[in-house]
């Protein structure tokens, strides 16, 4: 393990710190840090960066609550930027978006789909409207229209599971979970907090408890 003085601070005394996600290794930002808020983020085990265009420290959440707990932060091999590991609460781009890069520069068609990637996409199509998009016409109808297509969607499932057609009915749950996640857009729900509250929930037991305790009544 190395010391904060073996680092390599430029002239201005600040290290560049290349924020990931812990769980899911996406980066979520690019900040600095200076030696002051390096020893910050280090004793509280939570990001702490200074703002270059503000000229003072900034700790991650302190006004919007996303804060970033630290899991660990590692030096590259030239010991002049960083690379900080955490688990975060909330959006890590001022934006509302999950991280700080979703403006697509090049993509080459061969990129691996996630949901945090369609999701992105989607928050894009609210935050930057695009004509003739469909996405952008269901946020542009508003909270009412994205309900009404929820409640369509869930209407194909079931039709296409209780016909036994299964690719129809991957067909029918791909629509309705595009759908769910307009509504999350909407809503500001990120992926995240559906994936916290699944996992606190252990829900396949969870569930299962709940039918033998219905079943008792």
């Amino acid at each position: 393990m190395i010391k904060i003085d073996e680092l390599k601070f430029d002239e201005k005394g600040l290290i560049p710190a290349i924020v990931v996600d812990a769980q899911t290794k996406k980066v979520l930002t690019l900040a600095y840090m200076n030696r002051e808020s390096l020893e910050i983020s280090i004793k509280e085990k939570r990001t702490c960066f200074w703002s270059r265009s503000r000229k003072k420290l900034w700790r991650k959440g302190e006004t919007s609550g996303n804060v970033q707990h630290i899991v660990d932060i590692t030096a590259d091999c030239d010991k002049d930027a960083l690379l900080v590991s955490v688990k975060k609460k909330g959006p890590a781009c001022h934006t509302g978006s999950e991280s700080c890069f979703f403006n697509s520069v090049f993509e080459s068609g061969n990129a691996p789909f996630t949901y945090e990637g369609l999701m992105a996409l989607i928050k894009g199509r609210k935050t930057d409207p695009k004509e003739g998009s469909y996405t952008t016409y269901l946020f542009e109808k508003g909270v009412d229209k994205i309900l009404k297509k929820v409640g369509e969607e869930s209407t194909e499932v079931v039709i296409a599971a209780k016909g036994g057609d299964k690719g129809e009915t991957v067909y029918e749950i791909a629509d309705l979970i595009y759908h769910l996640m307009v509504l999350m857009a909407e809503m500001g729900i990120s992926t995240d907090e559906i994936t916290r509250e699944l996992a606190s929930r252990h829900v396949i037991d969870h569930k299962v408890k709940q039918e033998k305790s219905t079943a008792a009544k």
